[in-house]
């Protein structure tokens, strides 16, 4: 028992915190995804599924309940994640050093083994995580980027998501930035999924290349819709 509790001290428990709370987003990030194309069925059709998920598990949960346990969930398995990322590079960088190993020549080791992607990691996770705080208060709190008494909550259990998506979407800089985050986590996404191959021993040379276009294909399941989003508002094919 005393080992299961203190396996998050080792690289192995670090790895598995990191992998579980990845698997955990990145399936919030599909059915995040797939939730948010029914904005191309209507106001109607979208603020029904934005009513929905707050009487998820009715009528076991009340209003919002299990909605904010997965906000919860999620919340810890952001930080879990970022926690165990952090850990783990501390750790390579002190094992690096304690072998002597210059800065110069772990750069260029770590370039010919994981790719560009592999360099975008940190700052693509900086851009993430400030990226998760605006959409918080986008379009969750409606706090910023909106006008005036553009943003309208919850009215009697009558939801304006659709329209406040569309708003959103309709300042240039701000979906600017959606598609800026989208892009940073597209590389975050690829690198880590190539990634967990690799940990999982299934970097064979043979398969390189189908593992690579997995860790592609689950890539662009999740960016490019999300990228096609604020385009298709800015374009007018999503509109109020």
């Amino acid at each position: 028992m005393t080992g299961v509790l203190t396996l998050y001290r080792s690289s192995i428990g670090k790895k598995v915190i990191m992998a579980v709370t990845g698997v955990i987003l990145v399936g919030f990030l599909v059915v995040h995804m797939y939730g948010n194309t029914k904005m191309f069925y209507g106001p109607q059709v979208f603020n029904d599924y934005a009513a929905g998920l707050r009487d998820l598990g009715h009528p076991v949960f009340g209003h919002e309940h299990l909605l904010w346990v997965m906000r919860v969930l999620l919340l810890a398995s952001v930080v879990g994640h970022i926690w165990s990322a952090t850990m783990l590079t501390m750790q390579s960088q002190k094992s690096a050093y304690a072998h002597g190993v210059t800065k110069v020549k772990r750069y260029g080791q770590k370039q010919r083994r994981t790719g560009y992607a592999a360099y975008t990691m940190r700052f693509g996770g900086v851009v993430i995580f400030l990226f998760i705080i605006f959409h918080l208060l986008h379009f969750t709190f409606g706090v910023v980027g909106y006008g005036a008494g553009q943003y309208i909550g919850e009215q009697g259990g009558v939801y304006n998501a659709y329209n406040n998506v569309v708003l959103g979407f309709m300042h240039p800089l701000v979906s600017g930035f959606y598609i800026l985050a989208m892009l940073a986590l597209g590389l975050h996404l690829f690198h880590g999924v190539w990634s967990a191959f690799q940990t999982l021993g299934l970097n064979n040379e043979k398969y390189t290349g189908t593992w690579r276009a997995v860790a592609g294909l689950v890539t662009a399941i999740i960016i490019v819709p999300n990228i096609f989003f604020p385009i298709a508002v800015m374009s007018g094919i999503v509109h109020l």
